[in-house]
């Protein structure tokens, strides 16, 4: 039968196949993700180096085109080799993408803290800018001054995507999902992957991403379209942003109604999240305005399969604090270098006021403690506290305050890495 088909109906039908075969192995909804030409972005984008020399090298790779003409990303690379000058004997490095938030850039000093890691590094503007080239000492081959926080040193590409401001991101409702930020973040995340998987000194089965503030949104968004991670860490970036005490959603709420709904659906990572089937680690603070801890939970919630979390109390809003836990990197080695796990959370229970985690034994607890707050009122103001909790075997427990409105267990092993249980509220 298929032999009497036309050439080009032939190749359509193959073409359907492909990209059904995609969606079906990374669990993905065609609505959903149907803006996007999944086995387009599958493959390595073309790609030009500006640097092949620095310790941290730059290139710009081709993005989506936008209103009918071709858009590039700029982005930084290294690799431990490069790094320290021994670049060429590399094999089978992990790798991993690097998502800047709101107000950043592509960070030269990101990429050379993983590639200090021992892994491949890409990390990319994603508002269409290049920022000025960091400064390296002849001696330690390290960055010895960089401009990656210092907007007015950030330049305009001469074939740039969408800036990424509020109108992009929110207001740009116009029908067009081609020319919103969202549609061209997400695929330039996922170009970067294809291209570092791509790149010979790397292993592309050893792949992961992370993303803060905005990027930890579009981390969501992304690890949900790109099963091909091994693991993701989203810090501070979740769904919801419609709801709650989210500070965007007033900008959200400057749409009309239907444009609020249509916003939701095609951009919001509660759309996601049921889809996403790649290790997921969330890490958030208590008391962030950006993406509220209600919000958090109910992002976590969402995800199906493999996913931790690591709430702090007190954590500080910012790249540099978004990227400091150490459990970041314990959570990627765990799952593409075969690292020491991190304490995995089975299930919790609360009875009478004694709130339990029961824990993996493969990784037991040293030492752990309830967070709790006794406040009410904006989730960004109350303050928490923390008390002892005990611990027998595989089970960590304690006695929650009477007034308690919020709490959850902060669960340490003898690393020293952390990860908490959800946050649980008698004040919803």
């Amino acid at each position: 039968m298929l032999r009497r088909l036309p050439v080009h109906i032939l190749l359509l039908f193959f073409i359907c196949i492909s990209c059904e075969t995609i969606r079906a192995q990374d669990g993905s909804s065609p609505e959903v993700f149907s803006r996007w030409n999944l086995q387009k972005l599958m493959h390595p984008p073309k790609f030009h180096w500006e640097d092949d020399h620095s310790p941290v090298r730059s290139l710009l790779f081709e993005g989506e085109s936008l209103n009918g003409r071709k858009t590039e990303v700029f982005a930084y690379y290294s690799t431990p080799g490069i790094l320290n000058g021994r670049s060429g004997f590399e094999t089978d490095l992990p790798a991993v993408v690097l998502l800047h938030g709101g107000g950043g850039t592509a960070f030269s000093e990101w990429v050379q803290m993983w590639a200090e890691r021992g892994y491949a590094a890409i990390a990319m503007d994603l508002g269409g800018k290049r920022p000025k080239a960091p400064e390296f000492s002849d001696e330690t081959r390290r960055i010895s001054r960089h401009y990656d926080f210092q907007r007015e040193h950030r330049t305009r590409l001469e074939h740039a995507g969408p800036l990424d401001d509020l109108n992009n991101k929110i207001l740009n409702n116009d029908g067009d999902l081609t020319n919103d930020w969202q549609f061209h973040a997400v695929a330039a995340a996922i170009r970067a992957h294809s291209l570092i998987r791509s790149f010979r000194e790397t292993d592309p089965d050893k792949t992961a991403l992370t993303g803060i503030s905005w990027g930890g949104y579009l981390t969501c968004l992304t690890a949900s379209v790109d099963a091909r991670f091994k693991a993701a860490v989203p810090v501070y970036g979740c769904g919801f942003l419609y709801d709650g005490e989210s500070v965007q959603r007033q900008a959200i709420e400057r749409n009309t109604t239907a444009q609020q709904k249509e916003w939701i659906r095609w951009n919001d990572p509660s759309q996601f999240l049921p889809h996403c089937r790649v290790p997921i680690f969330f890490v958030n603070g208590t008391n962030d305005k950006h993406y509220p801890i209600r919000s958090y939970s109910r992002s976590y919630a969402l995800v199906p399969g493999d996913k931790a979390i690591r709430i702090q109390a007190g954590m500080r809003h910012s790249h540099q604090a978004g990227w400091a836990p150490a459990e970041i990197a314990r959570f990627i080695d765990q799952h593409v270098k075969d690292g020491a796990p991190l304490i995995q959370v089975l299930h919790t229970s609360m009875q009478e006021r004694t709130f339990a985690a029961t824990v993996s034994e493969k990784q037991l607890p040293v030492s752990a403690k309830l967070q709790y707050t006794t406040d009410k009122g904006p989730l960004v103001i109350r303050v928490w506290q923390t008390m002892e909790a005990t611990i027998k075997d595989n089970l960590v427990f304690a006695e929650v305050p009477e007034s308690a409105t919020m709490w959850n267990l902060a669960i340490t092993d003898k690393l020293g890495g952390t990860v908490t249980t959800d946050v649980k509220s008698s004040d919803n």
